[in-house]
């Protein structure tokens, strides 16, 4: 197992990549091109509901963005950890991570949410893609 000698595995860089990458991702998916008016619709929020987030967007995407560093960060120390070496190695512990906490915590969030399901897949489905594609790019940054 590789030492654990300080607090940030490898180059800052992979962890940024990914946190924007992630990012973006989410400016994409959230997209009238995508999945906004579903999710819109599926959440039952009005115009208002949709001009008072809008207007609080900015402090929202502050958030997300230093969420996705915590993540990717947290994502490179599982690659370092356990040795992941390419960009392949890095997708499985992404789809792990999907699948270990991302799923499981959405799901027990979702019965007790009383929202649609619609809301469920469609987050759900963004942060499959996403760890995905930050465990590539950290995994492939190896």
């Amino acid at each position: 197992m590789p030492e654990v000698t300080h607090w940030l595995p490898g180059s800052i860089l992979p962890t940024l990549v990914a946190a924007l990458a992630a990012f973006m991702l989410g400016a994409l998916w959230y997209s009238p091109l995508l999945f906004a008016k579903a999710w819109v619709a599926a959440h039952g929020y009005t115009e208002a509901d949709v001009k008072a987030m809008q207007a609080n967007a900015p402090k929202a995407y502050g958030i997300s963005f230093l969420c996705f560093l915590l993540m990717a960060h947290v994502l490179a120390w599982l690659v370092h950890l356990t040795g992941a070496s390419n960009w392949m190695y890095g997708l499985h512990l992404g789809f792990l991570c999907w699948l270990g906490f991302a799923l499981t915590l959405g799901l027990t969030a979702q019965v007790y949410s009383n929202k649609k399901m619609a809301t469920f897949w469609i987050d759900l489905g963004y942060q499959f893609v996403y760890l995905l594609l930050m465990g590539t790019i950290i995994g492939a940054w190896q």
